[in-house]
């Protein structure tokens, strides 16, 4: 007779049960295993995830040149010298001359190693004005730089060409070495491998080193509508970067061309990839955006957007400096970007691009080992079908249960429907527990306590959403020693019941549209697969002996879990100090946490009660998170701020303003400092500067339009409320003037509408806020800026938001067209508001002075602005 024939024929229920209890108590490990258990697995993500995710490969040097490779020293030592110009802002001598005479000088030095027989190099540099709307604003330009440079094969008929773009540009203060001449001179090191080796490739390649970025992306809206390259650019990869350092991640691809992750697959020699990172984007929850966009809208190709995502605490900073960067790191992205220009540059799709517009993909790489890609129909089906399949597999263990166990299969599908609920109060425990504390933490004044200790997000999140999803199940499990199932049955339902509410999560988030939901289908294909081998060897109903495929199982979804969460931890955290003080970041470092514990442990943690006294894990659990929240809270490892590695960023200006009247009369003329900040701890960040008399932003911005202040651009619009002014009794003194001139007002033959003609000539930064007093029902009916924008009036209280970039000779005239039914053009009709920035600029010694009061771990960001509000 079988061993399954025997283990159907066994005594009934009850005596079974029984039998199996007393038999449970003497093989059950011991207590103190339970909490090894888990230590296990903590030590393997620190023994594979955390090497594997920051490896990097050795850099080449120029001793292995001519072997068509990338060399990371030589890009090396062009990025140096890049970053050795400094500050490369718009319209500044640095960015304007320095860093374009720079890159010609390089470019020409690619051009006389040219193989002319193979390839033909053409060089131009493009002066472009235009706009384009971006978010509530129109974004305006004139005079930014574009170097474009076309590499074309001589024996190719292709008319399509493959677009690589970074930018060169960067913010006020800081060198850029991350963002973005990293990228700029890996460009360059591929435009030199490629010009100068033999290896053949079909299509042209435009290298398009834009000039202006960081002021909203302008110098590629121009080269995407004008240039005269443009319209055969039929794909783009787009590089940027949101920190420095390490290994740049592929974060957008198509849209709808899925297609080009099946380039990236095959060609990406150290992948870093994934969908969610794609959703999470695209979703608005990443305080960037990038030349992508541009590319896409307005450009209506498809593409890949990668990226520097490592070390974002000294992006936009003045450390971002080359010293951060390893050779390892450029030779990962050079080695990267080359392998994917060259297959991209021959690939059958630029033919004809939208034939094979065929839909989103599904893609993420395993541990940078490999990459994984299928099409989102692809998806679909397998995340069902997965579904499914486990489902059945569910559905034939409690059938099993009940025929060796003698219960009535009702009375298992009983105890596994009360599992299941309590599961998903596990989930919801698990999720609520972080997010209650960082809730409890932010109401005390204690955000980030984690910004510059990573290993606090242990204890803070991570033990409390374990502590959530193991309670219920314990507290079950422990109610059930009596009962006519077996103990092991119950655990094994406890299992299925998690992989049925992770089939219910799959399902519905498939049929919602997310493509991360691959994510779910990973962890049931590996639950489902040890399950049918259990059943298959009749482990299932051998004691225990069923949890060692169980853990086996578990290994891979663990690893791909636990580096997939530590990765947007990583690359989300510092994002966090720059985020806005309008909500509580916290939220998102909880929710990401747990949302890893769970898809990492969801099998693991009801093993634990396999152990005696299965209490000592949640109790070990909870020591480790009271004494983190001590830690957090009463020492100083919970301060964020380290100097140089963790910075407090702060965003001022000193800024005049001066309000003009109807009449010509000035009502206002004041000067203070107008604070944007970036973090959640707002001016408890710096306790020791002296803020005495500062007030609240949101008073004036009920009063005036556009809170009566130089709001910058989309960031500080968008925390306008949260914003704060410092009055200054010293008036600041603007190092231009700027100087608005009325040349005509007409009224226009309809006898309805009147013209205003002004002059505008100031610094290389401007805005304009145009609000008419719409209670007298005046309209704002034309205008010489875009008319898209003027149909697209932003939202109440919002006024319409023009922000001008000059490459040079700041000099602005426009018309403004108002119609009021009645006629009366005597009256005041609109207000005008003209904010001047002299960005690069440090401002009086009084400025000079309080910013000297800013302790040293913060990173200041200020600069001079006049304020002019006139009514007309």
């Amino acid at each position: 007779m079988s061993d399954k024939d025997k283990l159907i024929m066994e005594e009934d229920g009850v005596g079974l049960s029984r039998k199996l209890a007393r038999k449970d108590i003497n093989i059950r490990p011991p207590w103190y295993l339970g909490p090894g258990f888990l230590l296990f697995w903590v030590l393997l993500f620190f023994a594979v995830v955390i090497p594997l995710f920051y490896r990097l490969p050795t850099s080449l040097t120029v001793e292995d040149d001519n072997k068509g490779e990338f060399i990371g020293d030589r890009a090396y030592n062009t990025l140096n010298n890049l970053v050795n110009i400094g500050p490369k802002v718009t319209g500044s001598n640095a960015n304007e001359v320095d860093a374009v005479a720079y890159l010609l000088n390089e470019i020409a030095g690619i051009k006389k190693e040219l193989l002319e027989e193979l390839f033909t190099l053409e060089i131009d540099i493009q002066k472009t004005t235009g706009s384009h709307i971006y978010y509530d604003m129109l974004e305006m330009y004139q005079g930014v730089q574009n170097i474009v440079v076309k590499l074309s094969p001589k024996r190719s008929t292709s008319e399509s060409y493959l677009l690589v773009n970074s930018h060169f540009d960067s913010v006020a203060n800081s060198p850029a070495a991350g963002d973005d001449g990293f990228m700029v001179a890996t460009m360059l090191e591929v435009l030199r491998v490629m010009a100068t080796t033999r290896q053949p490739f079909e299509h042209s390649v435009v290298f398009l080193f834009n000039g202006d970025e960081e002021m909203g992306m302008q110098a590629s809206h121009g080269f995407i509508t004008q240039h005269k390259w443009a319209p055969n650019c039929k794909a783009v990869v787009n590089l940027d970067a949101a920190g420095s350092g390490g290994r740049e991640i592929l974060f957008q691809t198509g849209p709808s061309h899925a297609w080009l992750a099946t380039h990236y697959k095959e060609s990406a020699k150290h992948p870093f990839a994934t969908t969610l990172a794609e959703e999470i984007f695209q979703m608005g929850l990443v305080p960037s955006d990038t030349d992508y966009r541009i590319f896409t809208r307005y450009g209506n190709i498809p593409g890949v957007d990668m990226g520097q995502a490592i070390n974002g605490f000294i992006y936009h900073t003045k450390y971002d400096r080359i010293d951060v960067i390893p050779r390892g790191s450029i030779q990962n992205t050079g080695d990267n970007l080359l392998s994917l220009v060259r297959n991209l540059a021959n690939a059958t799709e630029l033919h004809d691009v939208e034939a094979y517009k065929n839909g989103q993909a599904v893609y993420f790489d395993f541990l940078g080992l490999f990459v994984v890609n299928y099409s989102e129909e692809t998806g679909k089906t397998l995340n069902y079908c997965v579904a499914g399949a486990t489902l059945i597999l569910v559905f034939i263990s409690v059938w099993r249960m009940s025929a060796v166990s003698r219960l009535c299969s009702c009375g298992v599908w009983q105890r596994l429907i009360i599992l299941v609920i309590l599961q998903i109060i596990a989930f919801v425990l698990a999720l609520g527990l972080p997010m209650l504390i960082a809730y409890v933490f932010d109401s005390f004044g204690l955000s980030l306590t984690y910004f510059s200790t990573p290993a606090l997000l242990i204890g803070l999140y991570i033990c409390p959403a374990l502590i959530g999803l193991g309670l219920p199940i314990t507290i079950y499990y422990q109610s059930q020693q009596n009962n006519k199932l077996p103990i092991t049955y119950h655990l094994q339902l406890a299992l299925h019941s998690w992989a049925v509410v992770l089939t219910l999560l799959a399902i519905g988030g498939t049929a919602y549209g997310l493509r991360s939901i691959y994510i779910i289908t990973i962890l049931i294909i590996f639950y489902g697969i040890s399950l049918a081998l259990n059943l298959l060897t009749t482990f299932h109903d051998r004691g225990y002996s069923w949890a060692g495929l169980v853990i086996a199982s578990q290994v891979m979804p663990f690893l791909y879990s636990s580096y997939l969460f530590y990765t947007f931890i990583v690359v989300l955290t510092p994002m966090n100090g720059r985020s806005g003080s309008a909500s509580n970041p916290d939220t998102t470092i909880a929710a990401l946490a747990a949302l890893g514990a769970v898809t990492s442990f969801g099998f693991l943690l009801p093993l634990t009660n396999i152990f005696r006294r299965p209490w000592s894990v949640l109790l070990t659990l909870l020591l480790v998170t009271g004494v983190t929240i001590f830690l957090a809270c009463g020492t100083q490892i919970g301060f964020p701020y380290r100097q140089r590695t963790n910075s407090a960023r702060v965003a001022y200006q000193h800024v005049r303003r001066i309000f003009y009247e109807y009449d010509g009369s000035v009502s206002k003329d004041d000067s203070g400092y107008l604070f944007n900040f970036q973090d959640r701890r707002q001016a408890q960040a710096f306790p020791g500067v002296n803020l005495t008399g500062a007030i609240s932003q949101t008073s004036n911005c009920d009063a005036h339009m556009m809170c009566g202040v130089p709001l910058f651009d989309e960031r500080w619009v968008g925390n306008r409320l949260q914003g704060m002014w410092l009055p200054r009794e010293e008036p600041i003194v603007p190092p231009k003037p700027a100087n608005l001139e009325l040349l005509s007002k007409t009224v226009l033959n309809d006898t309805k509408t009147v013209r205003f003609k002004f002059r505008l000539t100031g610094p290389n930064y401007l805005s304009l806020f145009v609000q008419a007093y719409e209670d007298d029902y005046v309209t704002v009916s034309d205008w010489s800026f875009s008319r898209s924008y003027l149909k697209q009036k932003p939202a109440f209280p919002l006024s319409y938001h023009m922000f001008i970039t000059y490459g040079s000779n700041a000099l602005l005239e426009f018309s403004l067209d108002l119609t009021k039914p009645n006629g009366d053009f005597n009256v005041p009709l609109f207000q005008l508001g003209v904010s001047s920035h002299y960005i690069g600029n440090k401002g009086d010694e009084h400025s000079v002075k309080f910013a000297s009061t800013f302790p040293l771990y913060a990173v200041i960001t200020d600069w001079p602005s006049l304020y002019q509000r006139y009514i007309f």
